[in-house]
């Protein structure tokens, strides 16, 4: 990072950041090609859950190749000013790498979508073997974050 004096480093930190943003941008590699999808997700224990259709072209990216890198913007606004070059942004951002991985038993899927709602709501929520089917559930164990912080 060219910055260093906005990395963030605190482990504490990232995992605030994590737990405050709303959306992650996910990005694979389709073909060695970049390709990249915002989703909404959970975190906890160092990793991501999120949630698909069963088919896709996200889930073929992730069936050929599961190592995933993604980016996570919490508390972004936007500072004006008078001269173009003077505009700047305050923010606080995680990026790191992992491996993703589809969930196929029923209780991890349930306890992934819990770690998913939980990121947007306080309810508690039941989750229908119905829905638990038509569902996909994607973990991705987080390998190595950084942040950064322009505040």
């Amino acid at each position: 990072m060219r910055r260093t004096d906005r990395q963030i480093r605190d482990n504490i930190d990232l995992e605030s950041i994590l737990r405050s943003a709303r959306i992650c941008h996910l990005s694979m590699v389709d073909d060695g090609r970049p390709y990249v999808v915002p989703l909404n997700f959970g975190y906890e224990d160092g990793a991501l859950y999120f949630h698909s259709a069963p088919e896709g072209r996200k889930i073929d990216v992730l069936g050929r190749n599961p190592d995933v890198c993604f980016s996570i913007i919490a508390e972004h606004e936007l500072v004006t000013n008078e001269r173009a070059c003077s505009w700047t942004a305050r923010f606080r951002s995680v990026t790191g790498t992992g491996k993703a991985s589809i969930l196929t038993d029923r209780q991890e899927k349930e306890k992934g979508l819990t770690i998913l709602m939980s990121q947007y709501s306080n309810c508690e929520f039941d989750f229908s073997k119905e829905n638990l089917d038509r569902v996909v559930v994607i973990k991705v164990r987080v390998e190595g974050m950084t942040g950064k912080s322009s505040t």
